[in-house]
C-alpha cells in the first residue's frame, strides 16, 4: 500500500502543471461516468424492448384464447337453452360482450375525465407557497 506524499516532500511539477492534470482527469473521469450513464441505459432500455415484445407476444396469445372461449360460451349456451337457434346463443354472447365494454368505457371516461387536464396541480400550489413565504420573509426584513 503506497502512503500519500509528506508534506516535506514537493512535487517537481509546477502548480499550471498539476492543476492541467486534475483538469484533464477530472475530465476523463465525467467521460467514463457519461459512457457508463449510456451504457447502463441501453441495458435498461434493450431490456424493456424485450419484455414489451414478450408482453404483446402474450396479449396476442390471450386473445386467441379469449376467442375460443368466447366461440364454446357461445355453444354452451345454444346447448342448453335455443336448442336449433345456433344463432341465439352468440347473440346473447355478443349483447353480454357489449354491455361488460359499456361499462368498461364508462369507466375509463371517468378515469380521463379525473385526469384532464393534466396540469402539475401540487406544484403550482407548491410554487405558490414559496411566492407566499418569500413575499412574507421580504415584509419582515423591512420592517
Amino acid at each position: 500500500m503506497s502512503q500519500p506524499p509528506r508534506s516535506s516532500e514537493r512535487d517537481p511539477r509546477s502548480v499550471a502543471e498539476m492543476a492541467v492534470d486534475v483538469s484533464e482527469r477530472v475530465s476523463y473521469l465525467v467521460r467514463e461516468e457519461i459512457e457508463l450513464a449510456k451504457a447502463e441505459v441501453t441495458e435498461k432500455a434493450t431490456s424493456l424492448i424485450k419484455g414489451s415484445v414478450v408482453g404483446v407476444a402474450a396479449g396476442v396469445f390471450v386473445l386467441l384464447g379469449l376467442a375460443m372461449l368466447m366461440h364454446a360460451i357461445a355453444w354452451l349456451l345454444n346447448d342448453l337453452f335455443f336448442g336449433d337457434t345456433i344463432w341465439l346463443g352468440f347473440l346473447v354472447e355478443a349483447t353480454m360482450w357489449f354491455v361488460i365494454a359499456g361499462i368498461a368505457g364508462f369507466f375509463a371516461f371517468k378515469a380521463v375525465k379525473a385526469g384532464a387536464p393534466p396540469t402539475p396541480d401540487m406544484a403550482i400550489e407548491e410554487g405558490k407557497e414559496i411566492k407566499e413565504t418569500l413575499q412574507a420573509g421580504g415584509d419582515h426584513s423591512d420592517g
